[in-house]
């Protein structure tokens, strides 16, 4: 393959523009705001879930509470009525009194324990509102921080974009004016090995760092100023330089 010197030596400013492009793409994606704002979101998600499951424990629990309160009330009202036969001599048979007495006496047992059952539901009630209010204040809290997070990723976001276009614009008139051929071939080798051409300067590839033998700079001294040499290491296309020591 063959180009001129200068159109090879356009293949480093190529490489240089792309390797600018990969900095600004592994920066966007290594932005803190970035991991931060979908830490957030993840949290939310949980927060929203956990609030939902405490309002829906409050609600049971409410008409728990409702229940426990209805029956107590109602053995309370069915022990007032038999004191109040009690109280008022309605009932001379000592069967029927001590029967009566017993009655009462097993009511007042049957509340004291439905009223133990109201209480612990009321505190369940109790724990679940207030789990429910911590964890809505938690979410608020999260949400102002949320945007503040957003506003700076994006902020930041919108300044790579910028130098992303820029440099995306420069690549693109730097490959104009590369032949076709010489083009797909260093794309090729980008698309293999992330950098696609490389200079030699003293005597070194900078694609992979490996200084070239005697055999090999003896080979690109003897080849002419236009033909496209390639690294016998990492077979990148090797740009020879007025720094390349030959």
């Amino acid at each position: 393959m063959k180009a001129s010197p200068d159109t090879q030596l356009r293949l480093l400013e190529l490489a240089d523009l792309d390797t600018e492009l990969t900095r600004i793409e592994n920066r966007r994606r290594a932005l803190p705001e970035v991991a931060e704002a979908e830490r957030i979101d993840v949290r939310d998600a949980e927060l929203r879930d956990a609030i939902v499951a405490a309002q829906t424990s409050e609600k049971d629990l409410a008409r728990e509470q409702a229940k426990a309160e209805a029956d107590v009330e109602q053995v309370r009202t069915r022990a007032a009525r038999d004191r109040a036969r009690l109280d008022t001599g309605q009932v001379s048979s000592p069967r029927e009194l001590e029967s009566l007495q017993s009655e009462i006496a097993s009511l007042d047992r049957r509340q004291s324990e439905l009223e133990d059952v109201e209480l612990e539901v009321m505190e369940r009630r109790e724990a679940a509102q207030k789990s429910a209010e911590a964890l809505t204040a938690e979410r608020d809290e999260l949400a102002a921080r949320r945007e503040s997070v957003v506003a700076r990723r994006d902020e930041l976001l919108g300044e790579l974009e910028d130098q992303s276009g820029r440099a995306g614009e420069q690549r693109a008139a730097v490959a104009a004016g590369i032949p076709a051929d010489l083009l797909a071939l260093y794309d090729r080798m980008r698309a293999q090995h992330g950098v696609g051409a490389a200079a030699l300067r003293r005597g070194r590839c900078e694609g992979c760092h490996l200084s070239l033998n005697t055999v090999d700079l003896n080979r690109i001294r003897a080849a002419a100023p236009d033909e496209v040499l390639r690294c016998e290491e990492c077979r990148r296309i090797l740009v020879r330089t007025a720094d390349s020591g030959l």
